[in-house]
C-alpha cells in the first residue's frame, strides 16, 4: 500500500510505483510525500514529491492499474478537482512510444532470418554462397534474383558467378550500371562485355571516379592512343585493378632503361599490355639477363622487344631455357643460339621438343637429311620448325618437276631452307625466265638457291639486263648477293673477284639490329601462304 493525503493506490511492482510517482504531485499540498509500504522496503525507501501545476495521466509499462480517487476537499475549487486515472492496456514488452524501435538482438535475429532466406535462394539456382560471409547483402529474395537476372543478361552463367560469388554484393544501380556505363563510353563492345567480366568481375566493385578514371588517365600518359584504349582494355582488363605507382610504373621504367625507345612504349603496351602487370624482379628481369647470356646484346634484346612484346610472357623455366636446351640437344651449335632468337624469337615460347622430333623425322624420311643437318637447317632458318608438312612436299615436288635430283633437292635446302617456304607461283615465274632469258644451267641453282629469294621485277631482271649490256659473266651470287649500291660498284670493276662470286647470303646481329625483327632474312623474299608459321 502506497498513500498520501489525496491518493490511494494499489500496485504490486515497487519499481513501477518509484517510476510512476516522478510523474504525480498533488495540487492542493506544496508538497506531499507519497509512503512505500512493502514489506521487503527498507525505511529510507521514501521519496518526496514537491507539487507542481501538473495534470495527472500516466501510462505504464508492466501491466498494472491505479485507481486514484478524487480530491473533494472543500479548499480545493472546482478547476483544481480532477480524477486521476493511471492505467494500462499494452501487452507487456511492448511500447506505444512514437520513438520505439526493435532492440539489437531482435534486428540481428531478423538480418540472419532474411539472410538464411537469400542462402536458400541462391542455392535453389546452383549457386554456393559459402564465401558470402561477411558480405554485405541484399535483405529480400526479390533484390538477389534483380542482381541474378541483371548478371544473366550480361551474359555470365551460374558457373560464372561461382568462380567469383563476390559479385553478388555489387548493387545494380549503384555499381554494375557506372561501371558499365563508363567502360561503354570509352569504346569497349557491348558484345565482349561477357568475357570481360569473366576475366575480371572484380571491376564491378570499382569507383568509377577513384579507381577507372585515373588508371585510363594514366595509360593515356603512357603514349597509348584514345582510340586504343578499348582493345588494350578488352585484352587485359586487369589492368583496371593496378595502383599507378605500383607495378605499372616499374616494368615501364625498366624497358626504358634497357635501351627500348620511349617513343614505342605506346605501341609496345598497344600490342603486349600485360607487361604492365609483370614483375621487374620476377619476370622482366631474368628474361633479358638470359638472352644476354646466350649472345644477344642488351639493345638486341631492346629491339625483340619493341618488335615482339608479347615474348615477355613466355614461361621462363619451362619455355624459354627448355628451349634452348633442346635446340643444343638437337645439334645447333651455341654460337648459332642468338641469331636463332633474332630471326624467329616465337621459338622461345613454343612447345619445341616434339616439334623438332616430328620435323626430323620428315626431312629424313623425304630428302635424307641427318638429325644432325637438320641442326644446321634450324640455324639458318628458325621458322622450319613450325612449317607444316604438306606444304614442304609441294615446294619438293616442284624442285623435282624442276629437274633437279633427290640428292639436289637436299643440298639447296641445306644452302636455302627458305626454298621450302616461299610462294610457288612465284618460284615458277622465276624459274621460268631463269631458263628462258638468263639461260643458265641447273647447277646454279643448285649452288646458290637463294636465286628463289629475290623479287623477279626488282631485283633480278634490272641486274640481268645490265651484265648483259656489258657482256658480264657472273655467278649467281655475284649477281644477287648485294645491296642496288655494291652492285654499281661492282659492274665499274676491271674483273670480277672470285670471291664475291662465292659469297653466300648470312645472318648478320649488326644488321638485324638495324632491321626490324619481323622483317626476313632477304628482303625480298616472297613467302608461301601455306606456311605455318
Amino acid at each position: 500500500m502506497i498513500s498520501c493525503s489525496h491518493v490511494t493506490c494499489n500496485i504490486k511492482d515497487p519499481e513501477t510505483m518509484k517510476a510512476l510517482c516522478r510523474g504525480i504531485t498533488c495540487p492542493h499540498f506544496e508538497s506531499s510525500s507519497l509512503s512505500f509500504n512493502f514489506p521487503y522496503f527498507k525505511p529510507w525507501n521514501k521519496i518526496l514529491f514537491l507539487g507542481g501545476q501538473k495534470k495527472i495521466g500516466v501510462r505504464a509499462r508492466n501491466g498494472f492499474s491505479i485507481d486514484a480517487k478524487m480530491w473533494s476537499s472543500a479548499t480545493l475549487d472546482a478547476s483544481s478537482q480532477q480524477q486521476i486515472s493511471i492505467q494500462t492496456d499494452r501487452k507487456p514488452n511492448r511500447s506505444s512510444s512514437l520513438y520505439s524501435r526493435p532492440s539489437l538482438l531482435e534486428m540481428q535475429k531478423e538480418k540472419q532470418t532474411n539472410r538464411a532466406m537469400v542462402y536458400e535462394f541462391l542455392k535453389g539456382i546452383g549457386i554456393v554462397p559459402d564465401e558470402l560471409e561477411g558480405l554485405e547483402l541484399p535483405v529480400s529474395i526479390d533484390v538477389m534474383r534483380d542482381r541474378v537476372d541483371f548478371l544473366h543478361k550480361l551474359g555470365l552463367t551460374i558457373q560464372d558467378i561461382n568462380n567469383y560469388p563476390l559479385v553478388l554484393g555489387c548493387s545494380v544501380k549503384k555499381n554494375m550500371i557506372p561501371v558499365l556505363d563508363y567502360l561503354g563510353k570509352l569504346g569497349v563492345r557491348k558484345s565482349n562485355f561477357t568475357e570481360f567480366l569473366r576475366r575480371y568481375p572484380q571491376v564491378l566493385h570499382s569507383s568509377v571516379v577513384i579507381d577507372l578514371a585515373p588508371v585510363v588517365k594514366y595509360l593515356q600518359g603512357l603514349d597509348i592512343k584514345p582510340n586504343d584504349i578499348p582493345g588494350v582494355l578488352e585484352r587485359y582488363p586487369e589492368v583496371l585493378g593496378f595502383k599507378l605507382e605500383g607495378t605499372m610504373s616499374t616494368s615501364v621504367a625498366y624497358l626504358v632503361g634497357i635501351g627500348v625507345a620511349r617513343r614505342e612504349i605506346g605501341g609496345i603496351l598497344t600490342r603486349y599490355p600485360e607487361i604492365l602487370g609483370m614483375r621487374v624482379a620476377r619476370v622482366i628481369k631474368p628474361f633479358v639477363e638470359y638472352l644476354e647470356a646466350i649472345g644477344i646484346p642488351r639493345q638486341g634484346v631492346a629491339r625483340l622487344i619493341e618488335k615482339r612484346p608479347h615474348i615477355l610472357g613466355f614461361s621462363f623455366d619451362d619455355g624459354v631455357k627448355r628451349n634452348v636446351d633442346v635446340l643444343l640437344e638437337s645439334g645447333v651449335r651455341k654460337e648459332a643460339l642468338s641469331s636463332i632468337v633474332m630471326q624467329y624469337p616465337e621459338i622461345l615460347g613454343l612447345e619445341l621438343e616434339p616439334r623438332i622430333v616430328s620435323q626430323q623425322h620428315f626431312f629424313n624420311f623425304n630428302l635424307d637429311i641427318s638429325p644432325e643437318e637438320f641442326g644446321k637447317v634450324v640455324e639458318k632458318m628458325p621458322q622450319v620448325v613450325s612449317l607444316s608438312q604438306t606444304p614442304v612436299i609441294k615446294h619438293v615436288e616442284f624442285l623435282k618437276n624442276c629437274g633437279f635430283s633427290t640428292e639436289n633437292v637436299k643440298r639447296m635446302v641445306l644452302a636455302c631452307p627458305l626454298v621450302l617456304a616461299l610462294n610457288l607461283d612465284i618460284m615458277r615465274l622465276s624459274f621460268d625466265y631463269f631458263q628462258t632469258e638468263m639461260g643458265r644451267g641447273l647447277e646454279e641453282l643448285v649452288e646458290y638457291p637463294a636465286f628463289f629469294t629475290y623479287s623477279l621485277e626488282s631485283t633480278i631482271k634490272p641486274r640481268h639486263r645490265r651484265i648483259a649490256e656489258k657482256g658480264l659473266k657472273c655467278s649467281l651470287a655475284w649477281l644477287l648477293n648485294c645491296s642496288d649500291q655494291k652492285f654499281e660498284e661492282r659492274l665499274d670493276y676491271d674483273y670480277i673477284d672470285i670471291e664475291e662470286m662465292k659469297t653466300e647470303p648470312s645472318f648478320s646481329m649488326a644488321s638485324r639490329l638495324a632491321q626490324s625483327a619481323d622483317e626476313s632474312t632477304s628482303e625480298d623474299a616472297d613467302y608461301s601462304e601455306d606456311e605455318d608459321f
